[in-house]
């Protein structure tokens, strides 16, 4: 449940944790997954080529998509809403996939121990997109609550690229030798936002026309071209740029508890000069945290969620144009529907609107 607005300062010891204390193994997932299908909730779908995966109702709603294309290629489709913040371990195997990756929205806080070459706690955002190759560790990644998640991976294995020519001129080093057959060594490499060519094709992906075979060609097809993409976008003679320092594990914590608490607080926002006394940060450092790790300002973030949080209401709820603009805490609804169409592109009734059918 949001906390109420907070407009003093409390103590540094009254800051909320980021994410609850405990993690959710495999094996507890597991078991509420059973524990759902016994109830009679519907987990798995399969045709041919697709699995649909629902999340337990406890935990939210939404699922993954896992679309099966020619030797082992798949596109994965991530599109849910937690009801509770969810810190889930995965323990990745030997056989383990190039994986390509796109924040459509939401984000999420991954945790790593005991891996040289991977940084042990970072955060991948919206709107931005990564590549990586992970074998053989343990990670806990972490998703807020009340956050619309929409992420599409592409899963290729490195004997994937066995039929293409050998000749690795133009791809990052780390990237050559894994296609090269070198499976020793992994990475996790941020490429940055997310660009228009990508976007498009990300677009067709969740709308893809066709039906049987012909949606199949034309998925691998768009599944390549992103891997294509990234694959320029990542490249020795224009490496993507990194943050500019890196922040503490307890910058990491505070930050987080500003999001969380900006996040919490969203019809009564606190002030920028409260969030920085709530969390220990100067203004400036707060501000400049956020950017290397959100990819935004404090109240970027804010609106952003402001946005994110509306769709959902004015898809699943029965709430006026006015009722939604005050749930997200806006006093004027002509501000709302104004800040609605900037960001989406239509006004916020037509948005209701076309949800109905």
């Amino acid at each position: 449940m949001p906390r109420s607005p907070h407009r003093g300062t409390p103590p540094r010891a009254a800051l909320h944790p980021p994410f609850p204390s405990t993690v959710l193994t495999s094996t507890d997932f597991q078991a509420l997954v059973e524990q759902a299908q016994q109830q009679g909730e519907v987990i798995h779908q399969h045709t041919a080529s697709m699995l649909q995966t629902n999340l337990p109702g406890v935990l939210g709603n939404g699922g993954d998509r896992f679309i099966h294309l020619r030797n082992g290629l798949t596109i994965h489709i991530r599109h849910a809403t937690l009801w509770q913040s969810l810190r889930l371990e995965q323990e990745h195997s030997s056989v383990f996939p190039l994986t390509a990756k796109f924040y459509l929205s939401g984000s999420s806080r991954v945790k790593t121990k005991d891996v040289a070459e991977i940084e042990s706690d970072y955060v991948e955002i919206p709107g931005c997109n990564y590549l990586y190759y992970l074998p053989n560790l343990v990670e806990v990644e972490e998703w807020q609550a009340n956050e619309a998640i929409q992420v599409i991976m592409v899963y290729a294995s490195a004997d994937y690229f066995h039929a293409f020519h050998p000749d690795g001129s133009g791809l990052a080093r780390p990237l050559q030798r894994l296609l090269e057959g070198d499976l020793s060594q992994r990475f996790h490499q941020p490429l940055g936002q997310t660009t228009a060519s990508m976007n498009q094709v990300l677009q067709q992906i969740l709308h893809a026309p066709y039906q049987g075979m012909t949606q199949q060609l034309y998925l691998e097809g768009k599944a390549l071209e992103l891997l294509a993409l990234q694959f320029s976008q990542w490249s020795d003679d224009q490496p993507p740029k990194g943050r500019s320092r890196r922040l503490s594990a307890d910058e990491l914590e505070r930050l987080h508890a500003a999001r969380e608490l900006l996040t919490q607080n969203l019809s009564h926002p606190p002030s920028l000069a409260e969030v920085s006394r709530y969390v220990g940060l100067s203004e400036y450092r707060l501000k400049q945290g956020f950017h290397e790790l959100f990819g935004t300002t404090p109240f970027g973030h804010l609106h952003h969620h402001r946005m994110q949080l509306a769709q959902e209401l004015l898809r699943n709820s029965n709430l006026s144009i006015a009722g939604v603009a005050a749930r997200v805490g806006y006093c004027n609804p002509e501000a709302f529907s104004t800040a609605f169409r900037r960001k989406f592109g239509i006004n916020p009734k037509a948005f209701q609107l076309s949800n109905l059918y």
